[in-house]
């Protein structure tokens, strides 16, 4: 026998607190029957009244309650197997560690906002595998396909700015590392999340976002930033607070450009989101469009399902209330003839 819900067992004070209870009742009566009357009368008085009915009434109403709480804490025995089956989507967050995501016209920055977004989705993932790709001037498959949510938020956590050295930001990279990691899986269940602010610096993002459409992958993106852009705050050697500058000298200021990511999303079947510090947007792909596609089994498993026998306890609580009832604690008298 097990207990599924074995944390109840606390409750069965209430018995010991129940049997005090009784024998307090019983002595409070006594003493104000004695009150009441003379003692040389009480056992006179008494006389129609069985104690023994009495005490089992009161057993019963006793170990009704007990029997209650030997339910409430769900005993089980007996058991068999049920094969669970988990279907999903394949999920790949491209997310850009370029230093312009150190950008705070998103609040905290636009790094930090969409990390604390990537989390809320994993809370409101079900069954679906998901992987992260860190990229900036290159690629890299941080943490691979996975059905390990809590593995996925520790590579999620270790992935900062500096993850990737080579600088500059290359969507067309993202884009080939995820046709990679897809590679020789159906030509369908596949989405690409591109996190960015769509400075592209490299590369043909649209002749990838072509490819991977030829690969059954469809890109949503979301644009993080504004148009009118903002400075890039940095530590320089000292430690002292700075903006990046470029070669010549220049303060660098990173604004969002919309049209490449607009483009990728449409060619390949997916959507553009803007986000902005009220509404992120991520979510609302996943549950608008990503859980609406065609899901495929990923995992299959025995569950070893133990029969629920709570049932049996709470019948046996409801012969022992209905016993007492129907037991009368008056003593039977017999009829002259």
């Amino acid at each position: 026998m097990r207990f599924a819900a074995a944390n109840f067992a606390f409750a069965f004070i209430i018995i010991a607190v129940l049997i005090l209870f009784y024998f307090w009742a019983a002595k409070l009566r006594k003493a104000a029957l004695e009150k009441f009357c003379q003692r040389e009368l009480l056992s006179e008085l008494l006389s129609g009244m069985d104690y023994k009915r009495r005490i089992l009434k009161d057993v019963l109403m006793v170990l009704a309650v007990a029997l209650m709480l030997f339910a409430l804490m769900r005993p089980q025995w007996g058991f068999h197997w049920e094969e669970v089956k988990r279907k999903g989507v394949d999920i790949l967050i491209a997310l850009d560690t370029s230093k312009s995501m150190l950008a705070e016209d998103v609040k905290p920055s636009r790094f930090e906002r969409s990390k604390l977004a990537i989390r809320d989705l994993v809370r409101n993932l079900k069954g679906d595998r998901i992987g992260l790709i860190a990229f900036s001037g290159s690629a890299f498959l941080q943490c691979p396909l996975t059905l390990d949510y809590g593995g996925f938020l520790l590579s999620l956590d270790n992935t900062g700015i500096d993850t990737i050295p080579k600088g500059g930001t290359s969507i067309t990279s993202a884009i080939r590392e995820a046709i990679r990691s897809y590679k020789g899986a159906q030509k369908k269940y596949k989405a690409l999340v591109i996190i960015t602010d769509g400075e592209d610096h490299e590369g043909d993002p649209l002749q990838a976002a072509e490819e991977a459409k030829k690969e059954g992958i469809r890109i949503f993106c979301i644009g993080i930033g504004t148009r009118e852009g903002e400075l890039i705050p940095v530590t320089d050697e000292s430690g002292q607070k700075a903006f990046l500058k470029d070669t010549r000298g220049n303060v660098v200021k990173s604004r969002l450009d919309e049209t490449v990511l607009q483009k990728i999303a449409i060619n390949t079947g997916g959507v553009y989101v803007r986000a902005t510090n009220a509404q992120f947007g991520l979510d609302l792909i996943y549950r608008e469009k990503i859980s609406r596609m065609e899901k495929r089994e990923l995992e299959a498993k025995m569950n070893k399902h133990y029969e629920e026998r709570f049932q049996i306890f709470l019948w046996f609580a409801l012969v022992a209330l209905i016993g007492g009832y129907f037991i009368s604690d008056k003593r039977a008298t017999k009829e002259n003839s």
